[in-house]
């Protein structure tokens, strides 16, 4: 493999991540039970319009490649007084387990610290308790629930200080 990380720099390259949302996104959404009828907002089913007006938003946006092929990405938008939020972090699952959602989590970690932040937010299913586990192992801690009425899930809140 021939990983890098590389900025997301026209809109262009959105159906691609867009893409690479969907298929990650797919394997969560089989094993949660989650439908465009029963949960229409999820990222595996995400429009294009959502990435277009992130990106108007200025949310840094970052894919991993190898070598040409997107094969993952992650997302961040400044929520203010130092705290981020992570967004969409997708990798294809032909390459999970191989370090790649580490290397977009590391790419997170010091665009955050660049840009003198000291906080990054998720929100994950609750349920999902190995990403958790997963989260957990990279120094995120568990803040919280809330079940929203609208959520056919727990959504799990949690957060990583910057050092």
């Amino acid at each position: 493999m021939n990983l890098h990380i590389m900025k997301i720099s026209t809109d262009a390259e959105l159906e691609a991540i867009l893409d690479v949302i969907h298929r990650s996104h797919a394997t969560v959404a089989a094993e949660f039970g989650l439908t465009c009828e029963n949960c229409p907002k999820h990222t595996a089913f995400l429009p294009l319009i959502f990435l277009q007006t992130q990106r108007s938003w200025g949310w840094i946006m970052a894919g991993l490649y190898d070598g040409e092929a997107l094969v993952g990405y992650v997302s961040l938008s400044d929520v203010g007084e130092g705290t981020w939020e992570l967004h969409n972090l997708s990798v294809l699952p032909e390459y999970r387990h191989n370090g790649c959602g580490k290397m977009l989590l590391d790419f997170a970690e010091a665009t955050v610290k660049d840009a003198g932040g000291s906080r990054i937010k998720i929100g994950i299913i609750e349920e999902h308790t190995r990403l958790r586990r997963w989260y957990e192992a990279n120094g995120y801690l568990h803040t919280g629930t809330k079940k929203f009425e609208h959520l056919p899930f727990t959504t799990g809140f949690m957060e990583h200080i910057i050092v």
